[in-house]
């Protein structure tokens, strides 16, 4: 076994001076064939789920999002803390982030993959864990683009800890479903998306989410500021497609 780290006496704030996306809630992601697994990561923000919750899903499936909108439900006049680690970012960081953090009501750790085979930090990240089951109002939430099984983790009671949690596979959406989150994103900010321009979207550039969000808000900027609608035409001339 791992001992665990000295207990320190202050979270590491600073280091977390992350702004998440405002846009990024639950109420803007699609759900698809994720409800399951939406009403658990709400639950989790609401400190009503289990103490570790693991997802993983494809590039680009919106396991980011998910993570900052499960942030964005804490209730902040209650006095409730989130924080969210991008571990992708790991060599510009150090693993003494974890320290204090289970004094957080709610901690997503994003991209776990990234520090799989980095024994330093797979063993904070241990050792973080055991920290927070000591606390019973500290809910964590990691996800990865693998199950924990096959992130080729080298600390073998990380992998076991991580079996312990609820997990859950992040479906990724079918072209009727990508078509039905952009014309949900669109809606959100103000405008409609003609369900033919969304299918020359899918046809024409590449089916990962965040390149159709990307095009879908360099549609909407150009249409505002050439006060144009949105059309096919309209579209292959600010892409260049």
């Amino acid at each position: 076994m791992i001992d665990d780290e000295p207990e320190a006496h202050e979270p590491a704030q600073l280091a977390l001076a992350v702004q998440l996306p405002d846009d990024e809630t639950f109420a803007s992601f699609y759900p698809g064939d994720n409800a399951q697994l939406i009403t658990a990561l709400k639950n989790a923000a609401l400190g009503q789920g289990d103490e570790l919750l693991y997802f993983w899903g494809q590039a680009g499936s919106g396991r980011s999002h998910l993570l900052h909108a499960a942030c964005a439900e804490l209730d902040d006049d209650m006095g409730e803390m989130a924080a969210y680690i991008s571990l992708d970012a790991y060599a510009s960081m150090s693993p003494r982030i974890l320290e204090g953090m289970e004094h957080q009501a709610l901690v997503c750790l994003d991209n776990l993959d990234a520090i799989a085979g980095q024994r330093e930090w797979e063993h904070g990240i241990f050792n973080f864990f055991n920290r927070c089951r000591e606390r019973a109002n500290c809910s964590l939430v990691i996800s990865a683009n693998h199950a924990p099984r096959h992130l080729g983790l080298t600390l073998p009671d990380l992998a076991s800890r991580l079996d312990w949690g609820v997990a859950y596979q992040l479906k990724p959406l079918d072209d009727e479903g990508k078509l039905s989150a952009l014309q949900l994103r669109s809606e959100l900010r103000g405008f409609k998306l003609p369900t033919d321009v969304g299918r020359f979207l899918l046809s024409r550039l590449s089916r990962d989410m965040s390149t159709l969000l990307a095009a879908l808000d360099l549609l909407d900027n150009a249409s505002f500021q050439a006060k144009r609608k949105i059309s096919i035409a309209f579209a292959k001339e600010t892409l260049g497609l």
